[in-house]
């Protein structure tokens, strides 16, 4: 199912929700699927691609703490999910970024990649769900990512 609203209407929106993650100030009420999907693609738009991964997943652990979200067995922050998404948003950009502004691909994204199940096409409930997913990267079980190469350390 594709989301046909228009979260994005200025770039400014997208300033202020990356200024908010940084700063640990966005109400979580705010940190929605669509709004990490749109920090991951803001530090992969402007970032090398290890520098994103870095800066993903710091910066979630990092408002988590802030936001007093612990990472447990069953929640917080987790691994593999947020390199999943990294992969999966690379992909996306390496096919749509050509002469697109940051709006257009960050509503272009949350519209392709507004179902949050995706990642259940490739792994296992139990695996996915795993301490272990929670923890490291583990590779999915039911089919490849079919991506290149990424660098998950």
């Amino acid at each position: 199912m594709k989301n046909t609203t228009l979260i994005y209407r200025s770039p400014s929106e997208i300033d202020s929700l990356i200024h908010a993650f940084q700063e640990c100030s966005l109400p979580r009420s705010q940190w929605t699927h669509e709004a990490h999907l749109t920090v991951a693609l803001w530090y992969l738009f402007y970032d090398s691609e290890q520098e994103a991964i870095n800066a993903v997943r710091n910066g979630i652990k990092r408002y988590n703490s802030a936001q007093g979200i612990e990472t447990t067995k069953d929640g917080g922050y987790h691994e593999t999910l947020t390199l999943f998404w990294v992969r999966t948003i690379r992909r996306y950009l390496a096919d749509e970024s050509r002469n697109r502004s940051m709006v257009n691909l960050a509503n272009g994204l949350i519209a392709k990649y507004a179902e949050r199940t995706l990642p259940f096409t490739y792994y296992t409930r139990d695996r996915l769900m795993s301490s272990e997913a929670r923890i490291n990267w583990v590779e999915p079980d039911l089919r490849s990512l079919e991506l290149e190469t990424v660098s998950l350390k």
